[in-house]
């Protein structure tokens, strides 16, 4: 049965590494009765998190992939997806928030606003994804909520407002402060079900009324009747500032902040409520769809479960049953027995099951209507494909998929393994676009590339354990590119005479290096030179040659073309001749352009205790890095900086022997940058060595 979609929420869960997302996930699980007994992310009772229930994950204590469940409270129907905190399963975050209409942005009280909250904060602007925060971990020492509030505003630059005021914190944290209500609430009994309702403690009175005036008056931005109120000093009715941080919530311009402690069952019901109260449903938030004719033009999708079907797979996973799409209705309904169609293939696939998840168990429905986020068994398709009704060319707009910036060599240990490993990555490449495979043309070798150590180091592991294939790696390259410095023109001829017809092509204009990173062609030609149908032939070839640049044979990195003038022959000009005249032309002028060697630097983000401080500074100096800055708090450090990925292998050990593994880092890809002449000279010398050998 479908659900009325005011009484639907799409949530996502996010935040930096180890802040809690999981274990939030897990309460909220079980006070909708989801489950009937909670487990923790390193549980001693060997079953670990609900939502983590990859083995990898469960050992690790990390979230891998994205997991999803549904959930009621309080007659309302909630999709949540838990996503992963580690910047190398980024793509995880990245999906999840294309699809959902509200996340929740879980920090740590202790740490704050770290690194990938930053990173998180950024993927949630980019898809417009209205937000609530909660501040996790109040029972830890060192924890300081109004910091972190603080912090919200100065390093997100969010309007920020405090809902709750802690009722103690550390060791004495036993529940909050409405500011809304202006009431207590307890969290009692063995797992913080029972909610009691208390006066506010008399010392904590001055420091709730001043809070809740801060609220009233940020809220009365967003509702006049609340701001006269406010100005007459009047009493101000609950369902009002209900509506008036709805709106803000939805303007994106408004996030509430709650607490609590997940771990201690404290501050978890009060953030479904809020969830219901304050986070979008389907219909207010508009989704667009684009069609292939034209695409210049978006048309906004209608959430109604009666119009032409409008889906999109999100998420693929080979399941025990063959795989397993996970997609989001956008319109329309998806019934089971219906055929949909495949916007990018156009193929038809008759549905034979649908499911509702909840992490790895499923259950078995009939329909799933707009808003929905469920699951299709059995459709051979890849991550961001459009399923639609026969009657419709629309077509959803796809996610943004990060550049991967690390390669790594492998080869199955034995023989037999070769069939197991190509049936590995043949999955893993439909299940992640941020995993790649090539084979390296000159060595034969298998490349698999991605976004860091850690995300190629996790599926090495599973080609071991789930395909029961060992491979041997090779050592971690980085993914180098090359960009010329100067722009240059040319006059190209390409020529060539044999018996019959002849080739010939001739191409006037100037190539330049693109900022951008893109490849770009400019079609000035006038009076015919060139007839129309070879312009594309041109851009064609010059495309070609950008997988290989001449300096080291890493692709080129962005390049305009400015096609500017030329000549044809009546018999002797094709397809293949203006082809080969836009290689040759790119071969013979490219290097004149003086190109140069960028390589991936990194963000570097390094938190420790300040007494290690000058040992953790001098990890990132030695590794050709760049200080952006330090923020230091309560005996704690903060380091940022730039380094270039290539000298961050084995970073992880030296930082843990330089302070006694008391400090921790995250790394995420920021730009590519020029290297230093003395890096690039060692690359293309080890690069014409290679072709020397190969020669």
């Amino acid at each position: 049965m479908a659900t009325e979609l005011s009484k639907l929420r799409n949530i996502g869960i996010s935040a930096h590494i180890d802040s809690g997302k999981t274990t939030l996930t897990e309460r909220i699980l079980f006070y909708t009765d989801r489950i009937h007994s909670i487990h923790e992310v390193r549980g001693k009772d060997g079953v670990g998190a609900t939502m983590d229930s990859m083995e990898l994950e469960r050992e690790r204590g990390i979230t891998i992939a994205s997991a999803a469940t549904s959930v009621e409270w309080k007659n309302h129907d909630i999709n949540i997806i838990d996503t992963p905190g580690h910047v190398d399963f980024t793509i995880e975050v990245e999906r999840a928030l294309r699809v959902l209409d509200g996340a929740v942005l879980v920090l740590c009280g202790v740490a704050g606003v770290q690194s990938q909250s930053i990173t998180v904060d950024r993927q949630m602007r980019r898809y417009n994804v209205p937000r609530v925060a909660f501040i996790n971990k109040c029972d830890r020492t060192g924890a300081n909520p109004m910091r972190v509030c603080d912090q919200l505003r100065e390093k997100l630059h969010l309007n920020a407002v405090m809902m709750q005021v802690p009722i103690g914190l550390e060791g004495d944290h036993d529940g909050v402060v409405d500011l809304v209500t202006m009431r207590g609430i307890m969290f009692e009994g063995e797992n913080g079900e029972n909610l009691v309702d208390v006066e506010i403690p008399e010392e904590l009175r001055i420091e709730c009324e001043s809070r809740r005036e801060v609220l009233l008056d940020a809220l009365s931005n967003f509702s006049d009747e609340l701001m006269e109120l406010v100005l007459e000093e009047k009493e101000i009715p609950v369902e009002m500032i209900m509506s008036a941080v709805r709106t803000g919530v939805l303007a994106l311009e408004l996030v509430p902040v709650f607490l609590g402690s997940a771990y201690k069952n404290r501050g978890v019901q009060p953030l479904l409520d809020a969830v219901i109260a304050y986070l979008p449903d389907p219909t207010d938030v508009t989704n667009y769809a684009t069609n292939p004719n034209d695409e210049e033009n978006k048309v906004a999708v209608t959430n109604d479960s009666e119009d032409e079907l409008l889906s999109y797979a999100f998420k693929l996973e080979d399941g025990a049953y063959g795989q397993l799409t996970y997609v989001r209705v956008y319109q329309g309904t998806l019934n089971k027995g219906d055929f949909v169609y495949n916007a990018r293939t156009g193929k038809k696939h008759k549905l034979g099951r649908i499911v509702r998840m909840h992490s790895d168990k499923m259950e078995d429905i009939t329909s799933a209507g707009a808003g929905d986020i469920v699951a299709m068994f059995g459709i051979d398709c890849a991550s961001g494909d459009t399923f639609r009704d026969k009657n419709t060319e629309l077509t959803l707009s796809a996610m943004h998929i990060p550049d991967t910036v690390i390669d790594l060599a492998i080869k199955p240990k034995e023989r037999k393994g070769t069939a197991n490993m190509s049936k590995a990555l043949q999955r893993f490449t439909k299940e992640d676009p941020t995993f790649r495979v090539r084979v390296d043309p000159k060595s034969a070798e298998t490349i698999i590339s991605g976004m860091g150590e850690l995300h190629l180091e996790v599926y090495v592991e599973r080609m071991r354990r789930e395909f029961d294939c060992e491979v041997e790696v090779g050592k971690p390259q980085v993914a180098y590119r090359e960009r010329m410095t100067k722009p240059v023109e040319f006059d190209y001829t390409h020529k060539k005479q044999t018996g019959g017809s002849g080739q010939y092509g001739r191409i006037i204009g100037k190539i330049a290096p693109n900022e951008e990173g893109k490849f770009v062609m400019e079609n000035n030609v006038t009076g015919g030179n060139i007839p129309r149908e070879f312009i594309s032939s041109v851009e064609k070839g010059f495309k070609s040659m950008l997988e290989e640049g001449s300096l080291i044979g890493a692709p080129v990195d962005g390049l305009c073309v400015d096609l500017q003038d030329g000549a044809h022959h009546a018999v002797d000009s094709s397809d293949n001749a203006f082809q080969a005249a836009a290689r040759g032309c790119f071969r013979e002028y490219y290097v004149k352009g003086k190109p140069q060697v960028l390589e991936p630097i990194m963000t570097v983000v390094i938190e420790g205790p300040t007494e290690f401080q000058g040992e953790m500074v001098g990890t990132v100096l030695q590794r050709r890095g760049m200080l952006i800055g330090t923020t230091e708090d309560t005996g704690f450090v903060r380091i940022e900086a730039e380094v270039p990925l290539s000298e961050m292998f084995g970073y992880a050990t030296d930082l843990r022997s330089a302070t006694q593994g008391k400090a921790e880092f995250t790394m995420e890809f920021h730009r590519y940058a020029g290297a230093p002449r003395d890096v690039e000279e060692e690359l293309v010398a080890a690069y014409r060595a290679e072709r020397e050998a190969g020669n």
